[in-house]
């Protein structure tokens, strides 16, 4: 007997644009986005409608009208699944559950994200990062129709090994009981990540010994962060045409025009309304932002919303705190590109962008010797005397810097050198 695969599940997508919004991004645009993350999650796109609204209605989002005609349209396009192209609020969810009536799902952009960070995490550390997303998520949003979800988020309790919910005390309730089972997996997938934090710092301490500078990639979803580590390095990242292809960094070594190495970390892609759980949730993976020397902003120079998804990236990193880290942006797709003014604006816009096309290779010599020319640019020659009690300020400019002069005095060493500058707070005080 031939095994077929069952058919994808129909899916109509809902949209709200307030009547106060200026600019930024449409309503039809952000819906066509939202239809290609419905089928990267797998899911067919039944039908789509929106709705302008001069503020969200608090029962279900949209107003009553609409939210009427979405019954008939699930009827009319035999959809099986509603998703909404803003986060719900517990009440909304439940409200809109109740009104498409039973075995109908209904789903906001937020659980649509967690369950393509689900699909496509790999190591053990990315699903445990997608797993406390999606209790942090659930867990307000329990129902009585949802039981037993300790069992479902990303695999959760049956991977745990605690095995799902536990027994009730007397006269708890099915809910209270599967409150309690979520917040206990909650603290124990913190306490696994944490152990993977401190591992992470262990070899990031490791690394900085060696001094050498390291670039994070980032940029929005598909603008193609992997293609180009793939060209720089020969990483062999996946790279699919689909929004979140790859979720764990990546960090290869790439040598610069003169011959020093770089270490460059290709990070998880970004998107509008990124959920506010996965920011938190991937904030171990996202310290290799943090820590490093610059960040090399990919942009997809073809897309009809460039700067909207650039600005997304950059509230992302400001959410982030890294916003004040040096930045090189690479202008990708130019082999694609139909208008040229496009591409002259944003030269304009950000001088000393590099244009590039990461599938042909096209810029990506003058893009390395651009970003060894920031990383030399972020080197400050300071002076210091440093207190013998001060070692350790003594070991981070030899670990971080170059040391071009050091002498012993009665007061302390004496160091002078280029140290990145970064660092340079953490010496102001004994600056001479």
């Amino acid at each position: 007997m031939i095994e077929t695969e069952a058919p994808a599940e129909r899916a109509l997508l809902v949209g709200v644009q307030l009547k106060s919004q200026q600019g930024g991004w449409d309503v039809q645009d952000s819906l066509q986005e939202l239809a290609q993350l419905a089928r990267t999650a797998g899911l067919e796109v039944a039908g789509q409608t929106w709705q302008r609204l001069d503020q969200y209605h608090s029962a279900t989002l949209v107003g009553s009208g609409k939210a009427e005609e979405l019954v008939e349209l699930r009827r009319d396009l035999a959809c099986d699944v509603l998703i909404m192209d803003e986060e719900l609020s517990p009440r909304q969810l439940r409200n809109l559950e109740e009104l498409m009536g039973e075995d109908f799902k209904v789903l906001d952009r937020t659980s649509l994200i967690l369950d393509i960070f689900a699909q496509h995490a790999r190591t053990r550390e990315g699903q445990l990062q997608v797993e406390l997303a999606q209790y942090q998520y659930r867990l307000p949003r329990l129902t009585r129709a949802w039981t037993h979800l300790a069992r479902q988020a990303g695999g959760g309790a049956a991977r745990g090994g605690s095995g799902g919910v536990g027994l009730r005390g007397p006269g708890e309730t099915q809910l209270e009981s599967d409150r309690r089972e979520i917040n206990r997996r909650i603290a124990q997938i913190k306490g696994e990540l944490e152990q993977v934090r401190r591992h992470r710092a262990l070899h990031r301490r490791q690394r900085q010994r060696t001094a050498i500078p390291v670039i994070a990639i980032v940029g929005y979803t598909n603008a193609g962060k992997s293609t180009l580590l793939n060209a720089l390095s020969g990483a062999g990242v996946l790279v699919e045409d689909k929004l979140f292809a790859t979720l764990d960094p990546t960090t290869r070594r790439v040598q610069l025009p003169s011959g020093r190495e770089a270490l460059f970390s290709d990070t998880v892609g970004f998107i509008q309304k990124l959920p506010t759980q996965l920011v938190a949730a991937f904030r171990a993976t996202l310290e290799e932002i943090n820590e490093a020397d610059l960040l090399l902003h990919i942009v997809d120079i073809t897309h009809p919303q460039v700067s909207e998804q650039s600005e997304a990236v950059m509230d992302t990193l400001a959410d982030l705190e890294v916003i004040d880290r040096p930045m090189l942006y690479a202008l990708n797709k130019i082999d694609r590109l139909e208008d040229r003014e496009v591409l002259d604006d944003w030269l304009e816009e950000y001088p000393g962008s590099v244009a590039i096309s990461a599938t042909r290779g096209q810029g990506l010599e003058q893009l390395l010797q651009e970003v060894e020319d920031m990383l030399k640019e972020n080197l400050v020659y300071v002076t210091l005397r440093l207190p013998y009690d001060r070692g350790d300020l003594a070991a981070l400019f030899h670990q971080q810097g170059t040391v071009v002069k050091m002498s012993h005095g009665e007061e302390g060493t004496n160091i002078e050198g280029y140290l990145p500058r970064r660092w340079l707070e953490e010496v102001r005080p004994y600056l001479i």
